[in-house]
C-alpha cells in the first residue's frame, strides 16, 4: 500500500462516501472528511432519507383513509409528533451508523470536521477544535448544497427550511409552503397528512416547473383535494409576525394584493452550491455565475488533480447523479477510461401519486424541434391499478417515429419511483418500442402499463382500443 494513490474526499454525502468507498476498494489510501459523526451528508441526515421516512407515514395514513372504498373503515389516526420524529431519527441513525461501519471496514481515514482550500494542493481541516493542514495529489470535492433563502425575511423559528421542517415537535394548524418544487410538495404532503392545513404559493404558472405537464396534471388533481390552496402566478410580497401568527402579503400576476395568515411558513425555493464555503477562491478552480464548479466529462476541474461531483457542480441536484459522478472521478484517478455521459438521469417526486420521468420530455422535444411520437396508457385500463383502487395514473413514452427508439418515459401513479428504472435501462440500452412490446411483463402488475404503452405505438394494445393512425 506504500505505493497506493492518496485521495482526499471533501464531503461525505452520497457522492462523497460513494467515491471514498470505491477508491478504497481499488486500493487507494483514502481520507474522507464530513461534518457529522458518520458519513451520510445532507441526504441521509437532513434530506432524502428522513423526508422519505415521513412520506411513508403519510402514505400509510392515506391508504387507511382510502380503505373505506373497500368497505374497511379505520378510526381517525392519532399522531404522536415525538414518536414520529423518533422513528425518523432511528432510520437516520441506523443508516449512517452502517456507513460508519463500512468506512472502518475499508480502513478509510474518516475525519469529522470542516475543510477549506488554502491552495491548489493543500486544505486546512478543523476537527475537534484543532486545525491541521493536509496536502494532496488528488481530491474530490463533494461538498453539496444548502437551502436557498429569500432576502428580507425576518428570522423566526416559525419560518422553516427543508432541514428544520424535518423536526416535528408539534403539529401546526396551518402552513404556507413557498415554492412549488418537489421538496416543498413532498414536505407539504407530510404535514397535510398529519393534520396541517397546507397552502402552496408558486411564482410560475405551474407547480413542478420542468416536469411533464401530463404527469403534473395528475398530481395537481390529487393534491388539490388534500392541500388547502395552491396559488400559482403569485409571489410573496411580505411577511410580518403578529403575536402567534405570520401575516403574508401575496401579489398576483395582475398586481392584486391579498393578506392571509399562517402558523408556520416553509421556504422551499431551491438549493445553492456550497462552493462559497470551501475556500476555492484560494485556488484556480473555475465556477459559473451561479457558483457551480465547472467540470468536464471526467469530473475534472480547471486545476489538475482536483475533481468535483454532485450538487456543487450543477443540476440536476440528485443523490444518484452524485453517486455515478463519484464512480467516474475515482475511475479516472485510478487511471481507467471513464466519462459521465448518461443517456438519461431519472427523477422522482415522492408525493401521492408519485411522478417519475427519465430522458426527453414532450416539452423539451417541442422546444428543440425534435420529431417525436407520444403514446399514453391510462391506468384506468390496468387491472392491477383497478384492483388496488389507484387508477389515477398514466404511463407515457416519447418515441422516435423513424427508429422506434425510446427517447423518454414519464410515469404518474402509485409506485412510479419504483417503475421508472426499467425505462432508464431501456433508454440506456437503446431499446425500441418493439423491444418493450415483445418483453413479457408479469400480470397483473403496474409494470404492464409500460409494455402496453409501447403496444399503443403500433395500435395493438390489448386493454385499450387505439388504432394506429394511417
Amino acid at each position: 500500500m506504500s505505493n497506493a494513490k492518496n485521495l482526499i474526499v471533501l464531503g461525505a454525502g452520497p457522492g462523497g462516501y460513494a467515491a471514498a468507498f470505491l477508491a478504497a476498494d481499488l486500493g487507494m489510501n483514502v481520507t474522507l472528511i464530513g461534518k457529522e459523526e458518520n458519513p451520510g451528508g445532507v441526504c441521509l441526515y437532513k434530506g432524502c432519507i428522513p423526508s422519505k421516512a415521513y412520506l411513508h407515514v403519510a402514505k400509510l395514513i392515506a391508504e387507511a383513509e382510502q380503505a373505506k372504498n373497500f368497505g374497511v373503515t379505520f378510526s381517525k389516526p392519532k399522531i404522536d409528533p415525538k414518536k414520529l420524529t423518533a422513528y425518523k431519527n432511528k432510520v437516520v441513525k441506523n443508516l449512517t451508523g452502517g456507513l460508519g461501519q463500512l468506512s472502518r471496514q475499508r480502513k478509510i481515514n474518516y475525519i469529522k470536521g470542516e475543510a477549506k482550500f488554502t491552495g491548489n494542493n493543500e486544505i486546512e481541516v478543523v476537527s475537534g477544535g484543532a486545525m491541521r493542514k493536509l496536502t494532496f495529489e488528488n481530491i474530490i470535492i463533494a461538498a453539496g448544497s444548502h437551502p436557498a433563502t429569500i432576502p428580507g425575511f425576518n428570522e423566526s423559528k416559525d419560518i422553516l427550511d427543508s432541514t428544520t421542517a424535518l423536526d416535528i415537535d408539534r403539529i401546526p394548524k396551518s402552513m404556507l409552503v413557498i415554492g412549488g418544487g418537489y421538496i416543498g410538495l413532498e414536505l407539504g404532503s407530510v404535514y397535510a397528512s398529519i393534520g396541517t392545513k397546507v397552502s402552496v404559493v408558486e411564482m410560475l404558472p405551474y407547480i413542478l416547473n420542468g416536469a411533464d405537464r401530463d404527469l403534473v396534471a395528475i398530481l395537481t388533481k390529487n393534491i388539490s383535494g388534500k392541500f388547502d390552496e395552491i396559488m400559482t402566478n403569485t409571489r410573496v410580497a411580505g411577511v410580518n409576525k403578529e403575536k402567534s401568527v405570520l401575516k403574508v402579503t401575496f401579489e398576483s400576476k395582475d398586481g392584486k394584493r391579498t393578506i392571509k395568515q399562517y402558523e408556520k411558513i416553509l421556504v422551499s425555493v431551491g438549493r445553492k452550491p456550497n462552493s462559497q464555503f470551501i475556500g476555492i477562491e484560494n485556488t484556480g478552480i473555475e465556477t459559473d455565475n451561479k457558483g457551480f464548479i465547472k467540470v468536464n466529462e471526467q469530473q475534472a476541474t480547471s486545476v489538475k488533480g482536483i475533481y468535483a461531483i454532485g450538487d456543487i457542480c450543477g443540476e440536476p441536484m440528485l443523490a444518484h447523479k452524485a453517486s455515478h459522478e463519484a464512480r467516474v472521478a475515482v475511475e479516472v484517478i485510478a487511471g481507467n477510461k471513464a466519462a459521465f455521459e448518461p443517456a438519461c438521469i431519472p427523477a422522482v417526486v415522492f408525493t401521492d401519486p408519485e411522478i417519475a420521468w427519465a430522458g426527453l420530455t414532450q416539452d423539451q422535444a417541442k422546444q428543440n424541434g425534435i420529431e417525436i411520437e407520444v403514446v399514453k396508457f391510462p391506468w384506468a385500463a390496468s387491472g392491477r391499478a383497478m384492483s388496488i383502487d389507484r387508477t389515477d395514473g398514466l404511463t407515457k413514452i416519447i418515441i422516435d417515429p423513424k427508429t422506434e427508439r425510446l427517447l423518454g418515459v414519464g410515469i404518474a401513479g402509485y409506485g412510479a419511483g419504483e417503475l421508472i428504472s426499467e425505462a432508464v435501462l431501456a433508454i440506456e440500452m437503446g431499446a425500441t418500442a418493439t423491444d418493450i412490446k415483445m418483453s413479457i411483463h408479469p400480470h397483473p402488475t403496474l409494470s404492464e402499463t409500460f409494455m402496453e404503452a409501447a403496444e399503443i405505438f403500433f395500435g395493438q394494445s390489448t386493454h385499450i382500443y387505439r388504432p394506429k393512425k394511417k
